[in-house]
């Protein structure tokens, strides 16, 4: 689509060398973003550190949007960050992903008016991971050795419509590989400040789009990406996290009373 302004938002905690590995990713983009942001959950100054030394050499502007740590508060900081963005439309990716080189151009190319985006990933073993940190190689590919869920490694943009497909559903979104126009965002009042920990926070912003009119699109086939392996996050606050997204799909809530527009910097 035309007239888009793209603001890649990547959030991170405390692992600069995926962080690094992400952004040669970006910088390797066909189709670079607008900007990206760094939604930083707290980081050390590792972090901080590496960001400064590469700022000069990106290829567009490097933003880092940092506060202190106090816990997993990653709905907080993505809120933080999404302010300080100027674009129109938002892809949203982690830490721990290598993004395949279109996978930017294909989000824009996929974008539709009162629309959210998801897409999936690959996931690379334990062993491929270190192979990766080792040798800093992001060119990867369904074929490469350590590569799961295969199929949605696979990049065939000109068949991408056979594995697209609408749902007034927010079940299994995850904000490692969504997208979304801003207003869409704003209206909704963003993530729920309220939530923290491990669990459904980008399913219930899910929830309250789909309540507001704003129809998920899961993407195929495009938008390839590559999870770095870790081990899982405690999941101790996921069964309260499951009820509220449950309570916001029976409740039909669309608004949120602690979100984005209580997130200002």
């Amino acid at each position: 689509m035309s007239g888009i302004k793209c603001s890649l938002i990547i959030s991170t905690y405390n692992w600069p060398a995926a962080l690094e590995l992400v952004l040669k990713s970006v910088s390797a983009q066909a189709c670079l973003p607008d900007e990206v942001i760094v939604a930083d959950d707290g980081s050390g100054n590792d972090t901080r550190h590496l960001i400064d030394e590469l700022r000069s050499a990106f290829p567009v502007p490097l933003i880092h949007v940092w506060h202190k740590d106090n816990g997993f508060r990653k709905t907080i900081i993505l809120n933080k960050a999404i302010h300080k963005s100027s674009g129109n439309y938002i892809i949203q990716v982690d830490g721990d992903v290598i993004l395949e080189k279109h996978f930017i151009r294909d989000h824009l190319a996929s974008a539709e008016p009162a629309t959210f985006l998801r897409g999936t990933r690959a996931l690379l073993t334990e062993d491929n991971t270190k192979g990766v940190f080792q040798s800093k190689n992001i060119d990867l590919s369904p074929f490469s050795s350590g590569v799961q869920n295969r199929n949605n490694a696979l990049r065939l943009f000109a068949l991408r419509a056979i594995g697209s497909r609408k749902v007034w559903s927010s079940n299994s979104v995850r904000g490692s590989n969504l997208s979304f126009w801003k207003t869409d965002f704003v209206k909704v009042n963003g993530y729920n400040n309220d939530i923290s920990g491990w669990g459904h926070e980008d399913e219930e912003l899910a929830a309250r789009f789909i309540n507001s009119g704003v129809i998920k699109k899961i993407i195929k086939l495009c938008a390839v990406q590559y999870h770095l392996y870790h081990p899982i996050l405690s999941k101790k606050d996921e069964p309260w996290q499951r009820a509220l997204v449950d309570r916001i799909k029976i409740e039909k809530v669309q608004f949120c009373k602690n979100g984005y527009q209580q997130s200002g910097i």
